[in-house]
């Protein structure tokens, strides 16, 4: 059942299971929704019966669901100004994807975090940069050309040996 609010274009239910979900958020993003939350306190305050109730986390001075335009300027603004090339902040998910990633993240995690609820959709929106492909090539010589001196001094049997874990 579709709340009574949603039978507007464009907001309705979620596509799937995993896209209804309990969210982590770092702190300082937690911190702002607060602040946010008091200012709009205030707003429907000063507004009194011109208020339109319909819980949206971003509303206008009346309640109302805000525009995504200015939203969308402001994107636009902040890519500007990181000197990056112009996107939609929808795809501001591959760079969260890939972030995650980055930071070794486990998929069943990321998925979890994303909304996914097949894996093959990480591979169109998890990208291998060649930072993280230098890096692992990295650890994989490290590992396979360790010097012998830098080894623990534990007994791991004959030199060549495979020892059962």
């Amino acid at each position: 059942m579709i709340h009574p609010s949603t039978q507007r274009a464009g907001v309705g239910e979620v596509k799937s299971r995993a896209g209804r979900r309990v969210i982590g958020l770092p702190r300082p993003v937690i911190e702002a929704l607060e602040t946010h939350r008091v200012q709009q306190a205030e707003e429907r305050e000063a507004a009194a019966v011109l208020w339109e109730e319909e819980d949206w986390v971003f509303a206008t001075p009346i309640g109302r669901p805000t525009h995504p335009t200015p939203d969308n300027r402001a994107w636009k603004a902040l890519l500007r100004l990181a000197g990056v090339r112009s996107a939609r902040l929808y795809d501001a998910r591959h760079t969260a994807a890939t972030v995650l990633l980055e930071l070794k993240v486990p998929l069943p995690a990321v998925m979890e975090l994303m909304g996914w609820s097949n894996a093959a959709v990480a591979k169109r929106y998890m990208h291998v940069n060649t930072e993280l492909v230098t890096s692992v090539a990295e650890q994989v010589g490290a590992h396979m050309w360790a010097d012998p001196d830098d080894e623990d001094e534990e007994d791991d049997g004959p030199e060549g040996a495979l020892v059962p874990a």
